[in-house]
């Protein structure tokens, strides 16, 4: 548990994997999905997980440069793990058993 926390346990490293799950992304892209990310915190993710192995980080060769950002097969296997606990906060959701206990 605590290994998977280390690659996936940051705020905003759920979201980025999540959203590169159907396919490579620029990273203005990302930025437009992930509203409330700081341009920072966006590049310091998405360089820790290409650090990490699960992503890659492809430059095209234009005017002005292109950068894409995808999953590798490591950062894929990951989707298993977001789906079950987006399944599982549907069903919390859908129960109304979501809410906090109140003080």
């Amino acid at each position: 548990m605590t290994r998977t926390l280390t690659f996936v346990g940051s705020r905003w490293t759920p979201l980025v994997i999540w959203h590169l799950l159907d396919g490579a992304k620029r990273y203005g892209q990302l930025r437009q999905l992930l509203p409330g990310i700081s341009p920072k915190t966006l590049a310091d993710r998405l360089q820790a997980l290409e650090t990490q192995g699960l992503l890659t980080r492809t430059v095209y060769p234009e005017k002005p440069p292109r950068v894409e950002y995808a999953l590798t097969v490591r950062g894929q296997a990951l989707g298993e793990i977001l789906n079950s606990v987006a399944r599982w906060a549907e069903e919390e959701e859908d129960t109304g058993a979501g809410e906090p206990p109140r003080s």
